[in-house]
């Protein structure tokens, strides 16, 4: 029954705060929102796996994909489009499916979670593949429109990863890599966009990010692969290339420039003191990974 659903509970800590004083109120919020780190903790062991598992997946070609309703599904769709900013990945690698389409991130279309056949068959609509990994976004881990996509993927054998706020939920039984942090009751009860959705976005964070720290898109904590393509990203190539070489500012616009705007070249050519042309051919070998392509050696390649 969805009134036993823990994120339908009422938070006895909340039951007067329509009768606070702002501050008082805040206060109220702050102290609840403390317990969702704590209860993310708790699932790094299962977050480890599923970053595990779809690192693998995608290092052999595959892609990412999230999908959920309302206000997972929103969350889902940020996570996926903040990666080619971020990470400089084509934009198809990591993708976010919405119950309703995109209309439903700015206009609420909460009636078309209901549909488990429109999941599964806007994952097929969008190309989803075995080689591909469904992440499944459910505050209650019951939404019908997310178990419908879960077990379409789950049939073609796709890695299938789930995340949840509520204990033992159907997501997480019908997943191969449950995830199920409990931050407890909303202070406005049902309300699953508060510590819910902080919780799944600290989850969706440590997913995207671990996968593509496996995958080797990051050198050391430097954002290696982004691009140049305002003042701002021009300044930050340029502090990124000096950090990793230990050349001063000027010399890492020199080198930007004689890279050809790529910030790993540019770092593989002052780390070997190579010319544009073998510092490219030495990524190409190390399929981008920048570490590999200096020899340092560490995390896995990038499909």
């Amino acid at each position: 029954m969805i009134e036993n659903l823990l994120t339908e509970q009422r938070n006895p800590a909340s039951a007067d705060i329509d009768a606070m004083s702002t501050e008082a109120m805040l206060g109220v919020m702050n102290g609840e929102d403390r317990k969702v780190a704590d209860a993310v903790a708790k699932e790094i062991p299962a977050i480890a796996r599923a970053v595990d598992a779809i690192a693998a997946a995608m290092e052999k070609g595959g892609r990412l994909f999230y999908i959920g309703a309302g206000t997972s599904g929103r969350l889902g769709v940020l996570d996926a489009s903040e990666c080619r900013p971020t990470f400089s990945v084509p934009a198809e690698m990591v993708q976010g499916i919405m119950a309703g389409g995109m209309e439903a991130l700015y206009k609420a279309t909460e009636a078309s979670e209901d549909d488990a056949e429109a999941g599964a068959r806007d994952l097929v609509t969008r190309g989803f593949t075995p080689a591909d990994s469904l992440v499944g976004i459910a505050a209650s881990g019951r939404t019908p429109y997310v178990l419908g996509a879960v077990e379409a993927a789950r049939k073609m054998g796709a890695v299938t990863a789930g995340i949840s706020c509520t204990p033992d939920s159907e997501l997480s039984r019908a997943v191969e890599f449950p995830v199920a942090p409990t931050p407890g009751p909303e202070i406005v009860t049902g309300s699953t966009r508060l510590k819910a959705g902080t919780a799944t976005k600290l989850v969706l964070n440590m997913i995207s990010t671990g996968v593509m720290i496996r995958l080797g898109y990051v050198y050391g904590n430097l954002m290696v692969n982004v691009q140049p393509s305002n003042e701002k990203l021009v300044d930050r190539a340029r502090r990124i290339i000096s950090a990793a070489t230990g050349v001063d500012y000027a010399r890492a616009g020199e080198l930007l420039e004689e890279g050809g705007r790529k910030v790993p070249v540019a770092i593989v050519m002052a780390k070997l003191n190579v010319a544009r042309e073998e510092a490219e051919r030495r990524l190409a070998a190390a399929r981008g990974r920048l570490r590999a392509a200096i020899g340092e050696g560490g995390a896995q390649a990038r499909h």
